[in-house]
């Protein structure tokens, strides 16, 4: 067995993290198969001048205009700290890959799975970010949430095939996308379930420094009337489109555009879910719209970044069946212009300046400002 430092591009953590460039891993070979550990420590150091926002940036959290509550909170934790490693194996005349990683944004801040997967001849089998994802669009951030609007990046079990750029995923149903919202006609005996796997498929491409994807997703809906002893349920389905591109020295745009009926928590940090149940006992879908925006502009020893996204869905038919309430969130909007730098290799420090809304069905809205800080320390 040889152990030795090697350098190596974790392109989805990096991203994830809000933080660009190459991550070290500590290398041992033990026969045929290569096993890269890597992870860090990270510190956030966070100042919400208004209500208390959480962790990560929870816009549900903000306090709506005219509300009483304190003001300026601070807080710090080492809870986004990570810990993963990656194996290569020859196997069969191809290449056996897998990955195990996790860290402690779990319950109560216990060691959570992110990612748990393996990948031979273009067939992965696992849990991973979603295959409708795409990091393209997502600006990087200090705060662990980033940008609301865009195609959710988030992990999920599911099995898929990749050939080249294109690729196909079957997707656990009941976990991002998330079912029905509000109650059952029959609190006792109705019951959501999902009968079928989300369907994912997906093309990245790029043409010399401008490089894009486009998604589209395909589910169902579904619960269990009791009153009729049959399923009932409607189909859902999303696209998103997200692209980057070098336009000078230094800079780099990024963006991407989310949209879907019944598409629920696959738009990421969705305000609202992705159906209901009407007054008629029938499943009724919820249309969702996001959208990302930001620019990099290198300066000194890192970047400074201005990202922008904005969530939305549309309750208005379901707050006047009354499956929701007027109180219901429909916007989630966040701003953020931060400086992240590496002043020597392995070592990553960020400032950041965050000013998130929230609107509500009945008009209502609310904003809040974050300021946070981080130091990251990687291996």
């Amino acid at each position: 067995m040889t152990i030795k430092k090697t350098a190596s591009i974790f392109t989805a953590s990096a991203l994830a993290l809000a933080v660009a460039g190459a991550a070290q891993a500590v290398e041992l070979e033990v026969g045929e198969t290569t096993l890269n550990l890597y992870g860090y420590a990270k510190l956030d150091m966070i100042y919400d001048v208004d209500a208390k926002l959480g962790n990560a940036v929870n816009r549900n959290e903000i306090r709506l205009d005219g509300d009483e509550g304190s003001d300026g909170h601070f807080d710090a934790h080492a809870w986004q700290s990570r810990l993963g490693f990656i194996t290569s194996t020859p196997v069969g005349g191809s290449t056996l890959r897998t990955m195990l990683e996790g860290d402690f944004y779990g319950a109560s801040n216990n060691f959570r799975l992110r990612h748990a997967y393996g990948e031979w001849n273009g067939i992965l089998g696992g849990q991973t970010t979603t295959n409708f994802a795409s990091f393209l669009g997502m600006t990087p951030t200090v705060d662990f949430n980033g940008q609301p609007g865009q195609a959710n990046v988030g992990r999920q079990a599911q099995l898929r095939y990749t050939v080249d750029g294109f690729s196909v995923a079957l997707e656990d149903s009941g976990s991002l996308g998330g079912n029905l919202g509000g109650e059952l006609p029959d609190t006792d005996d109705d019951e959501l379930k999902n009968s079928l796997p989300d369907l994912t498929v997906r093309y990245q491409g790029g043409v010399g420094d401008f490089n894009y994807s486009a998604s589209a997703l395909l589910r169902r809906l579904e619960y269990y009337s009791a009153a009729n002893d049959s399923d009932e349920g409607t189909t859902g389905w999303g696209l998103n489109l997200a692209a980057s591109a070098k336009v000078a020295e230094g800079v780099t745009l990024r963006g991407s555009i989310t949209h879907g009926d019944g598409i629920g928590g696959y738009q990421y940090i969705t305000p609202g879910p992705s159906g209901y149940v009407d007054s008629n006992g029938d499943v009724q879908s919820v249309k969702g719209t996001g959208g990302t925006a930001g620019v990099s502009i290198a300066a000194g020893p890192g970047n400074v970044n201005l990202a922008y996204g904005i969530a939305t869905v549309d309750l208005d038919d379901a707050a006047t069946d009354g499956a929701v309430a007027a109180t219901a969130n429909e916007k989630f909007e966040g701003v953020f212009l931060n400086y992240i730098w590496s002043p020597v290799r392995n070592v990553t420090y960020g400032i950041e300046a965050g000013y998130h809304s929230r609107k509500q069905v009945n008009g209502d809205d609310g904003d809040a400002v974050r300021i946070q800080g981080m130091v990251m320390y990687n291996f």
